[in-house]
């Protein structure tokens, strides 16, 4: 009896080492960024008055770094360039929607209308010719859950990704997304319209998801997990409305092509993971790159190659 209450006692005893080397191994962590930061703010001659936009820089770099980059990212942080592309592309694709649901108005307060399929901007399968469709369709949405969604998604997590990235790489990935959605509803729903921003927000989510799951440990467990959690609901949000607006919309409507969704978040764990964890490093020497970028064009080069020759909408 004895001897199987101490073969009980001695998982127990090694797992409570375990959760209290987990628990000193935060602690030990925390303190490390505290003294850092105290040698960052000597260094720099700030003392005690650490303004709040360094305490903002702090935040995001605990979201969006892996702590080895960390460091890097606080001493040369600034706020210059501001992140001006994800603000440019969001008002560009509010003014859109407030022409046409508003000075235009369409019924298309909720769901997709017959307003924007005449849009010069809208993809359209019989107008694929007019290759500025291919990336126009991301400042035409169907509807305030879509525009509010994309939105929110850009802005809360484009921002601090461009902080960190600044706007050309932020630029690359999201216009990489939006290229991929468009060429694989092309392929894979050749006959359905194309509308909204998803693709390029999918590769900024693709990529932030590959880094945090890639970089678990470094990028502080509890906030990972929540912030996994955050994602994964979201997609499921935003796909159910996608599958929502191509299957059941009514029999009068325009069903719209849900592809965009999937392969801009394939763009986002390819191109955008390989260009937000190269941070501290030099991009065009990062031969990930090179190959995430070949394997881009490849497909971009078949989706061109199906769209002259192959497709049912010829």
């Amino acid at each position: 009896m004895s001897a199987l209450g101490g073969g009980r006692t001695r998982p127990m005893a090694a797992a409570d080492d375990v959760e209290m080397e987990t628990v000193n191994l935060s602690t030990e962590r925390a303190g490390k960024e505290e003294l850092e930061e105290e040698k960052m703010r000597e260094d720099n001659g700030e003392g005690k008055d650490f303004p709040r936009s360094r305490k903002v820089h702090r935040i995001v770099s605990k979201w969006m770094l892996p702590e080895p980059a960390r460091r890097t990212y606080l001493e040369r942080a600034n706020c210059l360039p501001p992140p001006l592309f994800i603000i440019f592309v969001s008002l560009a694709e509010l003014a859109v929607f407030v022409y046409y649901a508003v000075w235009k108005p369409q019924k298309q307060w909720i769901t997709l209308d017959k307003g924007i399929l005449e849009s010069p901007l809208t993809y359209l399968p019989e107008k694929r010719e007019e290759a500025w469709r291919f990336i126009s369709y991301m400042l035409v949405h169907a509807g305030v859950q879509h525009i509010v969604g994309n939105l929110f998604m850009q802005l809360v997590l484009g921002l601090p990704l461009e902080m960190v990235h600044k706007g050309l790489r932020v630029g690359l990935v999201y216009l990489a997304g939006v290229l991929a959605g468009s060429l694989a509803s092309s392929i894979f729903d050749p006959l359905k319209s194309l509308v909204g921003a998803s693709g390029g927000v999918y590769a900024l989510m693709g990529g932030y998801f590959m880094n945090v799951i890639v970089n678990f440990r470094e990028m502080i467990p509890a906030f990972g997990i929540f912030r996994l959690l955050v994602i994964i609901l979201i997609i499921a949000l935003d796909m159910g409305f996608a599958l929502y607006r191509r299957f059941f919309v009514p029999a009068n409507g325009s069903p719209v092509s849900f592809a965009a969704h999937i392969a801009g978040g394939f763009a986002g764990m390819s191109i955008g993971y390989t260009v937000f964890s190269c941070f501290d490093k030099t991009l065009l020497k990062d031969p990930r790159f090179w190959m995430a970028i070949a394997a881009y064009v490849t497909c971009l080069l078949f989706a061109v190659f199906f769209n002259v020759f192959l497709s049912p909408a010829n």
